[in-house]
């Protein structure tokens, strides 16, 4: 029987948990499956410019305002050789590209995705490859995008056409380097000793980069969380971060758990962020390890479909998982745990951006489209700017087949001083019951509600496709303010952005 819920919320400019990291809307480009190729490059489409980029994509990617795409890989950069990807494209080499078992031509590398990350309004946050390669080949990279001039490796990329240096200030040392499946795959303390050494050389050829070091593929690692205490205690001192990666996925078709499943996220984070803490006091160091979380999505419709792919063709669809409306709440969810730490959670990139188990979908010649997981990033991306606040919550809560006192409200808070605006995300986990929610916004004078969207479906499998797109946002959400006290009815499995600003 459906229920109406009351749950509570208080809000307090001054409980600050800290400055949102504008980078945690950040999202990642690998060379797999049609992410690249017949995603952000089509030669021949109809909205393809000059040099290929499609133009739409571009125009979809600038709606989401990502400030920064992790690239090329993921699995792929564990054997890359970025030499491959630079010059002229006609010589660049046809490689087996062995984490996914395709053909790779080569014909996007370092020059040309930076040029499309400028048209895209975003940062590129490069990995290098410590897989079958080390700091020789890394440190090389970083002379070839960083360095003006003068040397080698600049000269070889002004010779490319590139005058001006990328100064691309974010890096990856590695991918995924704990787990077997990667190339090149490593202990701890291998990767422990090749990350710092080059780390050291990268940093002595462009001393303002910043370092990701790998921490664990995600949280049922049997190296979980040793790996990140050995990988700091060799790294600490050299590199700003330890990555994350999580995905998430309703086999089992179990929604009440599959919608409380950032539960676990939440006590990742906070066992990273402890970990991290535990060599900072063993180190009596005075620098704080902060957190990138740099994959993270849902991904599990595909896996099936992905075995029948033929091997060692170009650009075939892999993980094009097709998302519903349930995927979009818990997307909505695990960007607001990010929120939710802010003070330490400073990169996070969803993986990936098209195509590939992504917020956005192109057909090959065809039209582009937004899938359901695209509207709740979008949302936090354009109003999660500011100051994440700490509200004080009272919810109903209820139990799963897996999980026990599932809040059945799930929130995060974010202050804008520069722009006067306050905005509220919630999430209303419940697959039946409504639910009433009275917050306590005395401590914000003079502001109003200006817009309440809603994200909601009756349908918790309905997807988004080329032809029809049910799954979408709109604005006649139900709430009032009066007097400080803002009330708002959160209907049964629905996504909430409240926002209000000084009058």
């Amino acid at each position: 029987m459906n229920q109406l819920k009351k749950g509570k919320m208080s809000i307090d400019p001054l409980f600050q948990i800290g400055k949102v990291d504008e980078r945690i809307y950040g999202s990642f480009i690998e060379h797999l499956g049609r992410a690249v190729y017949g995603g952000i490059y089509e030669p021949g489409h109809q909205d393809a410019g000059e040099d290929g980029f499609r133009q739409d994509v571009i125009d979809l990617v600038k709606e989401l305002n990502v400030p920064i795409v992790r690239y090329p890989g993921g699995n792929m950069v564990s054997g890359y050789n970025w030499e491959d990807g630079v010059g002229p494209i006609e010589k660049r080499p046809k490689k087996l590209e062995l984490a996914w078992r395709v053909l790779e031509p080569n014909k996007v590398g370092t020059n040309e995705f930076a040029e499309w990350a400028k048209r895209a309004n975003t940062e590129v946050m490069m990995a290098v490859n410590l897989g079958t390669r080390g700091a020789d080949a890394a440190r090389n990279l970083v002379e070839y995008c960083n360095h003006p001039g003068g040397s080698y490796y600049s000269d070889l990329r002004i010779s490319h056409g590139v005058k001006q240096p990328h100064r691309i200030k974010t890096w990856c040392l590695g991918n995924e380097m704990d787990g077997p499946w990667q190339i090149g795959h490593k202990t701890a303390d291998e990767y422990g000793r090749l990350a710092v050494e080059t780390a050291k050389a990268m940093k002595l050829v462009d001393p303002t980069i910043e370092l990701v070091a790998c921490g664990s593929s995600n949280i049922d690692m049997p190296t979980f969380p040793e790996w990140e205490a050995t990988t700091l205690d060799y790294t600490y001192d050299e590199v700003d971060y330890i990555s994350l990666h999580q995905y998430y996925g309703n086999a089992s078709g179990d929604s009440a758990s599959y919608l409380a499943k950032t539960l676990e996220m939440d006590r990742f984070i906070a066992t990273v962020i402890a970990t991290c803490d535990y060599i900072k006091a063993k180190k009596r160091s005075k620098k704080t390890m902060y957190l990138s979380f740099d994959e993270w999505n849902v991904w599990y419709h595909s896996r099936e479909a992905d075995k029948a792919i033929e091997p060692w063709t170009v650009a075939p669809p892999q993980l094009e998982d097709v998302y519903n409306f349930e995927d979009a709440l818990l997307v909505g969810s695990m960007l607001m745990s990010f929120l939710r730490r802010a003070d330490r959670v400073k990169i996070a990139c969803m993986a990936q951006l098209v195509n590939v188990i992504a917020p956005i979908m192109t057909e090959t010649g065809g039209p582009s489209w937004r899938q359901t997981i695209f509207y709740p990033f979008m949302h936090v991306s354009l109003y999660g700017r500011g100051t994440s606040l700490q509200p004080v919550v009272q919810t109903p809560s209820y139990d799963t087949s897996k999980y026990t006192d599932v809040p059945q409200l799930d929130s995060a808070v974010v202050h804008n001083e520069e722009e006067k605006t306050l905005t509220i995300f919630a999430l209303n986990r419940h697959l039946h019951d409504g639910l009433d929610l009275e917050i306590d916004v005395r401590g914000f004078e003079h502001y109003q509600i200006v817009a309440h969207t809603v994200l909601e479906h009756n349908d918790l499998k309905a997807v988004n496709t080329k032809e029809y797109q049910p799954v979408k946002p709109h604005d006649q959400g139900q709430s009032t303010l009066q007097d400080g006290k803002l009330e708002a009815r959160l209907p049964r499995a629905s996504w909430h952005v409240i926002r209000l600003k000084h009058q």
